[in-house]
């Protein structure tokens, strides 16, 4: 076999393996950080519905493995506390923006994609779309991938750039989810949560989240970055996260 025949053939393999991995995050700055350990590609083609609290399925995580997700926002006193424990620790989340929150606060919105975390949407004005004709709902979705988009990238489109949806109460339909999967957007359940839209306080949050999730073992986390008491127990629940050996995925559209 001909050296140049084995440097081609390094090269094939090198960028197959690049194409059909996912890519690992760069190098946390801070020794000490919790970190995020990889990135996973999401595809609507392979998992048009992920999380076992409403679906058959989750996403292909390994042991101690979680996805941070966030709700709601963006909010402008309890969102940019959530981005700052993030960003302290190195850990990429996803957020289900609002279209009636990134309309009065675009500039949150800038600052978590400057910061590496992925924007997914929520609808506009957070209705139960499955009590709703269909047509008006996925109009409140429309709406509210358009004003997510246009306070992230400067274009009201609705085709989204990244392609994940949440139902605001996990009100799906069956002709809502089928149309969202012609249209290639994975919709994104939970696999564990905290419960915070309970009032308690944050070390009660932070322990019921903690047993849960040491109970599932991994998966998708569910929290929302409008509440004052979520916001107040991120820093602490990233640091025990580490201490527990847990680590932190972050999920981005499969072309991203």
């Amino acid at each position: 076999m001909s050296r140049i025949f084995v440097i081609a053939l390094a090269a094939v393999l090198t960028a197959w393996a690049a194409s059909s991995s996912p890519a690992l995050a760069e190098p946390c700055a801070n020794p000490d950080a919790l970190g995020t350990a990889r990135v996973l590609t999401v595809d609507a083609s392979r998992t048009p519905r992920v999380g076992r609290k409403h679906f058959p399925q989750t996403l292909p995580l390994r042991d101690k493995e979680l996805v941070l997700t966030f709700d709601d926002g963006p909010w402008p006193t309890t969102t940019p506390r959530v981005l700052n424990a993030l960003k302290a620790e190195c850990v990429r989340a996803t957020f289900f923006l609002l279209g009636r929150n990134t309309d009065a606060h675009p500039q949150i919105v800038r600052r978590a994609l400057a910061e590496g975390h992925t924007i997914a949407h929520h609808s506009y004005s957070h209705p139960m779309l499955s009590q709703m004709p269909v047509d008006k709902a996925e109009a409140d979705i429309n709406r509210g991938i358009a004003s997510d988009e246009r306070a992230a990238t400067g274009q009201a489109r609705t085709d989204p750039t990244t392609p994940f949806f949440r139902f605001p109460g996990f009100a799906s339909s069956g002709p809502l989810l089928d149309r969202l999967e012609q249209r290639g957007i994975v919709v994104f359940g939970a696999d564990v949560w905290a419960s915070d839209w309970l009032p308690m306080a944050p070390e009660t949050q932070l322990h019921l989240l903690l047993d849960r999730i040491d109970h599932v073992g991994r998966g998708i986390v569910l929290l929302h970055d409008t509440k004052v008491q979520t916001a107040a127990m991120v820093p602490a629940l990233l640091r025990e996260l580490k201490r527990r050996g847990y680590r932190i995925v972050h999920v981005v559209p499969a072309d991203h």
